[in-house]
């Protein structure tokens, strides 16, 4: 997922690790065994004069298969359940109003599977995983292709990802006027 998110205009950094369980600093191979209740994610640092909440949230989800609530793509199990972890009252209200417009958009295929859950600790992963998809690029393109990520995610949103406009709406990016 740091992908998306590295190239647009406003992300000052984005820090692959874990969060939402109980357990304090922990480490990739006690997440993957599922000893922490921790879900692998994203942590996206931006700069809100530039980029907004919203438009985060617009690459977020055509980024994921939000009907699979059992993880992404090959990786399996709760650890790798899909999540939107907002902080505060207002990021809140965008993810649950997003995933709502999602939800009865009529696009997808299933129900949205996505969890919308108050932001915890975030707990950064070793170093190893940090950049993965540069520091590894082979590795990285052979894992999109044989996990059938891009094949899914072009199956659940088509091959531009185009963001539904009930979405775009929702999250005050596009009027019902410019339909």
């Amino acid at each position: 997922m740091e992908p998306p998110f590295d190239e647009l205009d406003g992300v000052l950094s984005t820090t692959s690790g874990f969060t939402g369980g109980p357990e304090e600093a922990p480490t990739y191979q006690e997440v993957v065994r599922g000893e922490t209740g921790h879900t692998e994610a994203v942590q996206v640092i931006w700069d809100p004069a530039r980029i907004s909440y919203a438009e985060l949230l617009a690459v977020f989800w055509p980024n994921v298969d939000p009907v699979d609530g059992g993880g992404q793509f090959c990786d399996r199990g709760p650890m790798y359940r899909p999540g939107i972890f907002p902080k505060g009252d207002e990021q809140q209200a965008l993810a649950l109003a997003s995933r709502d417009a999602l939800a009865t958009s009529g696009v997808l295929e299933g129900q949205v599977a996505v969890e919308v859950t108050e932001a915890t600790a975030f707990w950064p992963a070793e170093e190893y995983h940090q950049a993965y998809y540069l520091k590894n690029p082979v590795r990285y393109r052979a894992y999109r292709t044989s996990c059938r990520r891009d094949a899914r995610l072009d199956e659940v949103w088509g091959s531009e990802r185009a963001v539904p406009p009930a979405v775009l709406e929702a999250l005050g990016l596009q009027d019902s006027s410019e339909r």
